[in-house]
């Protein structure tokens, strides 16, 4: 299995930026015809902003007429006409653009709404492999942060980015008839903002993939300190923890400010650039208005009118940015939901339903990498309400087992049979809800504990809650709580001591009627006296049922029907307790360590 140092993943660039923006505007598709009404909303307020300047321009021709008219013979209703004419122009254009943001917003939300759903939706069905290579802080960062950058985008960029283009084109339309010549001034600065743009969109693409890699780095490492306080404190490691945190902090903020540092640049630069081309019009327009090929009233509209041309040339430089950000976002995103699923079930997969528990494995070989074998060739048999013992020194492959009898990872070579079936013969549903499981690492959400109890069984009644809980030796403690079965346990259970987590998961067991029933150290958390309950709780749990137990205190399966002792991936030994002992092999050597 891949050790700490490859969890994780490595920083990803963007590798089909036209495909991820496609990917992306599909989603937009479901709502194409609010897009649509807004796009056309969002024209019309842009036609409101292109008529302000000319209202300007024909206010400013009016006053310079009747200036060279004489004193006092401006045509002031005339003037105010044009200035009303404007002013509702920009007051109905800047109110169709709050209508359209807002509503651009909820659909960028509804969006993130659809995409979270999707992505937690998939890691239902990721296999178990994906969880072992990827921290869990890396994969809420993609759910969280990367998922909010690409809503946000959606809510402000996709139209902000179309209406900038239809200023820039209509204003540039609208200055080619106002007068060429002095177009002619300005036009260096187009090609000039163009090559710019795209040249900096080559640098800062792969900045901001860095930057969401680095995030989700700086979140799985928090995430992974934070499961693990009790641990650092008990080992005084605060301090070398925080100063591990700094570097990958540092890490992430260097990430940050060399992403936006460098795209921030854009806006001053192509602002920059506008400005020289106004100066451009200035000096053009002064030699021309002296030799009367133009206005006042043509060099004032003209001059509105490439500031609208080069707002939105800015605006669009610095959206760009965003867009790069969000498509670096989207593509982690992405590659969450490309991963491949567990294996589907095959064609006429059979429900594994009434399972007697006859278990067998066939010379079966599996390893979590190509490189390195674990199991090697793995033979055992189970028959019906057989307890079958699995023990060994750590590294031995005895959690493997299990998985591969979940079906969590899929053997290499050999046969696992089931009620004399191949177990990729039945549907993944139904052969592991024929298993009820009891981890070591115990599992407990946010819940009330009658919740947590009943996990596995639907609509179980209160009666079979509390008889399971009897069962499990926890009914007790459970009364002496506030609330009773009411009382809610904290995230993880964090408000009860491991051993109580413990109780509750067997509980959870022995409420999920199953035939088969896998213990892993079921019982590592809790005291020797309240192990003893619990054993007699668990032997009344296995009765009937074909159960594999992982032991680790030997004492605990000296009653097993078969105990295997598997050393290196093999089954070295294997037996009853007695007969083992008498062998004086490798259990014998177990066994007499634990004594010593």
């Amino acid at each position: 299995m891949p050790g700490p140092g490859d969890r994780g993943g490595k920083k990803e660039k963007p590798k089909n930026t036209k495909g991820t923006l496609k990917r992306i505007l599909r989603y937009l598709s479901k709502y194409k015809i609010v897009v649509f009404i807004l796009l056309i909303l969002a024209l019309i307020s842009n036609a409101g902003n292109l008529l302000g300047p000319r209202f300007a321009g024909n206010a400013i021709g009016v006053a310079e007429r009747g200036a060279k008219a004489g004193v006092g013979m401006v045509d002031m209703d005339m003037v105010l006409h044009y200035t009303i004419l404007m002013l509702l122009a920009y007051v109905g254009s800047n109110i169709l653009s709050f209508l359209v943001n807002i509503s651009m917003t909820r659909v960028g939300k509804r969006v993130a709404e659809r995409l979270r759903s999707e992505v937690f939706e998939k890691l239902m069905k990721l296999p178990v492999s994906y969880f072992d290579r990827n921290q869990a802080g890396d994969i809420i960062s993609r759910v969280s942060y990367d998922i909010d950058v690409v809503s946000t985008s959606l809510s402000t960029d996709v139209i902000q980015i179309m209406t900038s283009t239809i200023t820039v084109v209509g204003s540039f339309i609208i200055m080619c008839t106002i007068s060429v010549p002095l177009v002619l001034c300005m036009i260096f600065t187009i090609p000039l903002s163009i090559w710019y743009t795209k040249h900096m969109g080559k640098i800062t693409r792969p900045l901001y993939s860095k930057r969401s890699a680095a995030y989700g780095m700086m979140n799985g490492f928090a995430e992974e300190m934070f499961t693990g306080q009790k641990t650092i404190q008990a080992y005084a490691c605060e301090d070398k923890m925080s100063s591990k945190f700094s570097k990958i902090n540092r890490n992430a903020a260097v990430a940050y400010r060399n992403a936006d540092g460098m795209g921030m640049k854009m806006g001053p630069t192509i602002g920059m650039i506008s400005n020289l081309g106004l100066a451009a019009i200035g000096m053009g327009g002064a030699v021309l208005y002296m030799n009367a090929v133009v206005g006042l009233e043509q060099i004032s509209s003209f001059i509105l009118y490439s500031r609208k041309f080069s707002g939105p040339i800015n605006e669009i430089s610095n959206i760009v940015n965003e867009i790069f950000s969000a498509l670096a976002a989207a593509e982690r995103v992405f590659n969450l939901l490309d991963q491949p699923e567990e294996a589907a079930d095959i064609y006429n997969a059979k429900v594994l339903s009434d399972c007697s528990g006859e278990v067998s494995l066939e010379h079966v070989a599996f390893g979590y990498t190509p490189e390195k074998t674990i199991l090697k060739d793995l033979s055992l048999n189970a028959k019906p309400g057989q307890t079958i013992a699995i023990v060994g020194p750590t590294g031995a492959g005895k959690t493997t087992i299990i998985n591969l009898l979940m079906r969590f990872y899929d053997i290499n070579s050999g046969k696992i049979i089931i009620d004399q079936e191949e177990y990729r013969n039945y549907t993944m549903e139904s052969l592991r809800k024929s298993y009820a499981m009891v981890l070591q690492d115990t599992w407990l959400f946010q819940g009330t504990i009658f919740d947590n109890i009943a996990y596995g069984k639907e609509n179980a009644t209160k009666e079979e809650v509390i008889n399971a809980a009897k069962a499990a030796k926890i009914h007790e403690y459970v009364l002496k709580l506030p609330k009773g079965y009411n009382t809610v346990i904290y995230e993880d259970g964090g408000n009860i001591s491991k051993g109580q987590k413990q109780l509750l998961t067997i509980a959870r067991a022995m409420l999920y009627n199953t035939n088969m029933l896998i213990l892993d150290e079921a019982t590592s958390n809790v005291d020797t006296n309240t192990e003893r309950q619990v054993q007699k709780a668990i032997r009344s749990l296995m009765r009937d049922k074909t159960s594999f137990v992982i032991a680790h205190r030997l004492s605990t399966i000296q009653n097993a029907d078969r105990i295997l002792v598997v050393n290196g991936g093999d089954v070295v030994e294997q037996g009853i307790h007695d007969e083992l002992m008498k062998l004086k092999g490798f259990y014998y050597k177990l066994y007499a360590s634990q004594f010593e």
